[in-house]
């Protein structure tokens, strides 16, 4: 069994050793062990931990939505329909922010399009 300190844990997930006292410190991670000199050690499961908790940031995943998801995983297997409910409204939230994104692409091409027009028209006058 793999035990490896902050520092290493650190370089591995590319978060901060703060980050991680602190996502400990509200529960996203949890059980983390201590060796013989106190300092925290990370197993090769609290390492997929991470890594889960890292995916859900970049999906856009907000705090206390992956407490809540953690919360739930910790409790085990009798939590899957509300951790799927979670996952189905974090589903929502992403296709509602990727149809602002298109909107906001269709507004700044039109844009585009518009200069390149214009600059078309200026730059015939010019001749």
């Amino acid at each position: 069994m793999i035990e490896l300190e902050i520092s290493e844990v650190s370089k591995i997930v590319k978060l901060k050793p703060h980050t991680l006292r602190y996502y400990e410190s509200i529960g996203l991670i949890k059980d983390i062990k201590r060796n013989a000199s106190g300092k925290r050690v990370y197993t090769e499961e609290d390492l997929k931990w991470l890594q889960v908790i890292n995916r859900l940031r970049t999906t856009g995943m907000n705090i206390n939505m992956m407490k809540e998801y953690a919360r739930l995983r910790h409790i085990g297997d009798s939590t899957v329909s509300e951790r799927k409910k979670i996952m189905e409204e974090h589903l929502k939230s992403i296709e509602n922010e990727i149809e602002r994104l298109i909107e906001a692409k269709n507004y700044v091409e039109r844009k585009v399009e518009i200069y390149s027009e214009m600059e078309e028209k200026l730059n015939g006058k010019g001749k």
